[in-house]
C-alpha cells in the first residue's frame, strides 16, 4: 500500500536538512530523520531517497531566492532596481551560505528548472526597462547585461561566503557594476548614484 504524502512532513525534512547544513552537521538518511521525528521511510515517500532529498534542497535554495527577489519594490529608476535585485541576491546568499552552495551543485538535477531560471528573469526585466527608458543604449542586450551583472555579484558573494575574502569586499560591487552599466551606455555619475543607493 502506497504511503500518503504529507506536505508538512516534506517541508519539515527540507527545513531540517537546511538547518543541518547551516550547523555543518553531516546529512545522512538516519541523521536527517533523527531530528525530525519521522521514520526513514518518510524520505523515500517524499523524495524517493537521499538523491531526491538533495534535489529538493537545491530547489529550496532557488525558492528562497525567488521569495527574496519578490520583496524588492519597484522604483522609477530601473538601474537602481536592477542593482537592488542583485543586492537581494547577495543578501540571500549571505543569509543562507550553505544552501547557496547547494543551489549550484550540479551533481543533482533541479526538481523544477523553469522555476530556478525565472529568478534570472527578474534581472532581465529590469535591464530591459533600463534600455526602454534610455539608460542603456538601444543595442544593449538586456539578457546579456542581466547575466553579466549576475556573474559579478555571484563572483563576489561566492568569494565572501567561502571566506576567501571578507565582507568588506562586497563594497567593490559598486565600481564593478557601475563600470558594467556605464559600458552599456548609462551616464557614469548617474549610474554610480543608482548603484550606490541600492547596493550599499
Amino acid at each position: 500500500m502506497a504511503r500518503t504524502r504529507d506536505p508538512a512532513v516534506r517541508t519539515q525534512l527540507i527545513e531540517r536538512a537546511a538547518h543541518m547544513l547551516s550547523a555543518r552537521e553531516p546529512i545522512t538518511l538516519r541523521s536527517l530523520v533523527a531530528g525530525a521525528g519521522v521514520s526513514t521511510m518518510a524520505v523515500y515517500t517524499h523524495f524517493g531517497g537521499m538523491d531526491g532529498m538533495w534535489r529538493a534542497l537545491r530547489q529550496e535554495g532557488f525558492t528562497r531566492l525567488a521569495a527574496r527577489l519578490t520583496t524588492v519594490r519597484p522604483v522609477d529608476d530601473p538601474v537602481e532596481e536592477l542593482t537592488a535585485l542583485l543586492a537581494a541576491y547577495a543578501a540571500n546568499a549571505l543569509d543562507h551560505p550553505d544552501l547557496y552552495r547547494v543551489m549550484f551543485d550540479a551533481a543533482y538535477d533541479l526538481e523544477d528548472t523553469a522555476a530556478a531560471e525565472e529568478t534570472r528573469e527578474f534581472l532581465v526585466r529590469a535591464a530591459a526597462r533600463a534600455r526602454t527608458i534610455g539608460r542603456f543604449r538601444a543595442d544593449a542586450d538586456p539578457r546579456a547585461l542581466a547575466y553579466q551583472s549576475w556573474i559579478v555579484t555571484h563572483g563576489l558573494v561566492s568569494l565572501v561566503t567561502s571566506r576567501v575574502l571578507s565582507r568588506r569586499t562586497l563594497a567593490d560591487g559598486v565600481p564593478m557594476l557601475t563600470a558594467l552599466f556605464t559600458g552599456a551606455g548609462d551616464e557614469p555619475a548617474r549610474s554610480r548614484e543608482s548603484v550606490r543607493k541600492a547596493w550599499l
